[in-house]
């Protein structure tokens, strides 16, 4: 195997002439740079949404008539769909559910649900289905398979012995480089999100030239043809040492912003100018900002980063079987590792901003995976703004020992939700009823009953034709593999070809609005609708 050491010096200073990783100085736009939480959602995100949904209600009036013509589609509720996290299992399992809702990818009897989502998120793994399908233009899960996936996940640079002899090892050295010698130190969550990106995105250097906010110049974006996509992850406060408590910050990222709705920091800086140095909002050297610290890469692997699990420096070893240590060999070319390298560093945007009370002493934030207390599905963003009406959660976590979800994870974003009164948030029953009703087994209908709160329609990991519950840690996956993950996740989106379950699923999103319903939805209640 090649180390960092048996690689050309030459190479990797022709990398740092080249390399679009390393954030830069630009002017400072004339708009505020932060806004309060209390506003509502943004300008540009609220002008998105309403062009998005205008084009989603024609989609999503289209697909309801054709699942029962009797459906009233003249009021229409906003649709999202949520990815949990889980790894390669999670992207594969949610690309399968995407391409079973998506009319250009499949014909099956959801087909056309993803035409009406108005908003899509996801976390950890589900960020990664998320980032790679919106950071190529929103293709069909189809054309991402055969173009980049099957080969990328068959021949895993995360796999230490072909990192380590792949050019990409240095291609990736110069880019952390690069950002050190910018003024901003890089940590494992660089190297790991560069890393996933060879995976993820197209383009070279691993999609480098990809950026959150440059989402917002994509075709398939500036025609409002796509879901408004949102990624996840989890705060550490400054009493935290490694690991989050279960009433950590919950950050959003997306195109236009990047912030927090929980009390403490209830703020959102614009994702363009994100790594700026700011002192209340301003910047902290006038008219001095920062571009490029939105890298895709680094936004995914932030949502997925586990490494403060070890909490310990990580020893730096270039010949090694162990993912972190090689990582950490190449954060090593820049500085001696030390703890702060454990998680993904953000200059903090809040810092002395008066809203911002938990965190406005502090230069900078800690960000980890999202889903590591137990809320591994990204309901969050959806409870605290008007969003959504209806949310569609495919669950992919591994919660029991066979690596399946049992309801832990949304049960806890309920308690959670109860606890700061986010009313949005409907009743969900504790792990025992949740499995011994069977609905970790099958679809579920969330808020039936509760005028005020989301219908949540649930969808569960299910292994209808291929062992869908591999390892978290598997990084590697043939072709035949990729494929027939991708083919189950299809039956979770269509309950495995249940001829009822388009019209149930239909019942599910018009349930709340004023229309009436056809009598066949007396039925789908009954047998989807969780009552406590």
């Amino acid at each position: 195997m090649l180390g960092i050491s048996l690689v050309s010096a030459a190479a990797i200073d022709a990398r740092l002439a080249k390399s679009a990783y390393a954030p830069v100085s630009a002017a400072c736009p004339s708009t505020s740079l932060v806004r309060a939480a209390s506003g509502g959602l943004s300008s540009s995100e609220s002008t998105y949404a309403t062009a998005r949904k205008a084009i989603a209600d024609t989609s999503l009036a289209s697909w309801l008539k054709s699942a029962n013509s009797d459906f009233d589609t003249s009021s229409l509720p906003a649709l999202a769909l949520t990815v949990s996290g889980g790894g390669y299992r999670s992207l594969l399992c949610g690309a399968g559910v995407i391409q079973g809702f998506d009319s250009r990818d499949s014909s099956v009897g959801t087909s056309g649900i993803f035409q009406g989502l108005t908003y899509q998120a996801g976390l950890s793994g589900g960020a990664w289905l998320t980032s790679s399908f919106a950071g190529n233009n929103w293709p069909t899960i189809s054309s991402l398979k055969t173009s980049l996936w099957e080969d990328a996940f068959a021949d895993s640079l995360l796999l230490p012995e072909k990192f380590l002899a792949a050019v990409a090892y240095a291609e990736i050295a110069a880019d952390i480089i690069e950002k050190d010698e910018a003024g901003y130190d890089p940590t494992l969550t660089d190297v790991w999100g560069r890393l996933l990106s060879y995976q993820l995105l197209d383009g070279s250097d691993g999609g480098v030239a990809t950026r959150l906010s440059s989402l917002t110049s994509f075709s398939n974006f500036t025609s409002h043809a796509v879901p408004y996509p949102i990624i996840t992850s989890l705060g550490l406060s400054s009493t935290d040492t490694c690991l989050p408590t279960l009433s950590a910050t919950q950050y959003e990222f997306h195109p236009y912003e990047f912030g927090s709705w929980d009390s403490g920091v209830s703020a959102f800086t614009q994702t363009e100018y994100l790594g700026s140095r700011l002192t209340n909002g301003e910047p902290t050297t006038t008219g001095v900002c920062t571009t490029q610290y939105d890298n895709l890469g680094y936004v995914l692997g932030t949502s997925s980063t586990l490494f403060n699990e070890v909490c310990s420096v990580i020893p730096a070893q270039n010949d090694t079987s162990d993912i972190d240590k090689v990582l950490e060999g190449i954060v090593a070319k820049v500085h001696t590792p030390v703890l702060r390298d454990l998680f993904a560093v953000y200059p903090n945007p809040f810092y002395k901003y008066t809203a911002s009370t938990a965190v406005s002493s502090e230069t900078e934030l800690e960000l980890v995976d999202g889903g590591e207390e137990l809320q591994n599905n990204p309901i969050w963003p959806f409870l605290n703004a008007d969003r959504a009406d209806v949310l569609i959660v495919n669950d992919n976590s591994a919660d029991t020992d066979d690596n399946f979800p049992n309801g832990t994870e949304i049960y806890t974003t309920y308690v959670q939700a109860q606890a700061v009164g986010l009313t949005k948030m409907p009743t969900i029953p504790p792990v025992s009823t949740f499995v011994s009703e069977g609905l970790n087994k099958r679809a579920t209908f969330f808020g039936c009953d509760e005028a005020d709160a989301l219908t949540i329609v649930y969808l569960p990991n299910v292994n209808y034709t291929f062992t869908s519950n591999e390892s978290t840690e598997k990084f590697q996956y043939s072709k035949a593999q990729t494929d027939a993950m991708v083919a189950n996740g299809v039956l979770i989106a269509d309950q495995n070809g249940d001829e009822e379950w388009p019209t149930c699923l239909g019942c599910a999103v018009l349930k709340k609005e004023a229309g009436e319903l056809p009598s066949a939805c007396t039925a789908c209640f009954t047998k989807y609708c969780y009552s406590s």
